[in-house]
């Protein structure tokens, strides 16, 4: 089984870093308390030990860390994941490939103390999509990625009247599961919504995500066009957004939203704004892995 060997920090960049045993991956940053962080898309970097074990046997004296690595592996091809790969480190983080080694222009200080540099050659860059602690002993596994569609249901956005805020955030919410493929903004007209949701099941998305158009108002028909689309429906999703959801807010017992399948494609009515999408995406977020892996019949089909 992979897994994590080292977490490694240093407070200056080009040096070689220290294995503190365990660590706070940081969404959006890195490793806390090391001087990479916050690095733009290159936020953590991981070697692994069979990489390092090729510079011991020419006789050099390195071990985890020295090559300026935050996590140093056991168990798994890191240089030859694709860039896009998602990584869950330990319990909680996500990580999310971004770079396959680098150029290096000039020798760096690591070179010159450890006579080589394996790290440009087979070392990885990922950036963080979730928090999460970390610690030596920690699993490091592939990730399944999926694909999402995002419909947002607003008469004034359409028109450009207003600005779509809820929607974007839908899709830095669902990062760690995957990317957002498909989006639209629709009127709150059930059957334009309709056609729009069997547009994106048509794409081969793997769940669609409404905002909007959930609550009472005679143009919230939301509800009604993911019921006209849908196979089955899955009321245990909503109906634990609106428990969990009203205990905070009462009006979100006022939320008409409905969750279904149509196909293998899951479908979820979220409501119009970003705090409530967040507060509703943190409700089901425990359970998403689970319900991604048995509608698209997907589950252990890592890194595809």
């Amino acid at each position: 089984m992979p897994e994590i060997v080292a977490v490694c920090t240093s407070p200056n960049k080009g040096q070689r870093k220290k294995n503190v045993g365990k660590s706070l991956l940081i969404k959006d940053r890195g490793l806390e308390n090391d001087a990479h962080a916050g690095f733009a898309h290159r936020q953590v970097s991981l070697l692994a030990e069979e990489s390092i074990a090729k510079m011991t046997a020419q006789g050099l004296d390195v071990g985890p860390g020295d090559f300026a690595e935050n996590l140093t592996t056991r168990g798994i091809d890191l240089v030859n994941l694709p860039v896009g790969t998602r990584l869950q480190a330990g319990p909680e983080a996500v990580l999310r490939v971004t770079q396959i080694g680098k150029e290096c222009h000039d020798r760096c200080a690591i070179y010159y103390q450890a006579g080589d540099c394996v790290m440009p050659r087979e070392g990885i860059f990922t950036e963080v999509l979730r928090d999460g602690n970390i610690e030596v002993g920690d699993k490091l596994e592939l990730k399944t990625s999926y694909r999402f569609g995002v419909i947002t249901a607003s008469d004034k956005g359409v028109v450009g009247k207003r600005e779509d805020t809820s929607g974007p955030a839908v899709q830095s919410l669902l990062l760690p599961w995957g990317d957002v493929t498909e989006t639209a903004i629709v009127p709150d007209e059930q059957a334009t919504l309709a056609a729009k949701t069997r547009e994106l099941l048509s794409s081969g998305v793997d769940a669609i995500f409404t905002t909007g158009g959930t609550g009472l108002s005679p143009r919230d028909v939301t509800p009604e066009a993911t019921l006209e689309v849908i196979d089955r429906e899955v009321p245990g999703i909503a109906e634990a957004i609106r428990r969990e959801t009203a205990a905070a807010t009462p009006k979100a017992m006022l939320s008409r939203g409905v969750a279904g399948i149509s196909g293998s494609t899951l479908i979820v009515n979220l409501p119009g704004s970003p705090k409530a999408v967040a507060e509703c995406l943190a409700v089901i977020a425990p359970v998403l892995d689970h319900a991604l892996e048995t509608v698209t019949g997907r589950g252990g089909e890592c890194a595809r």
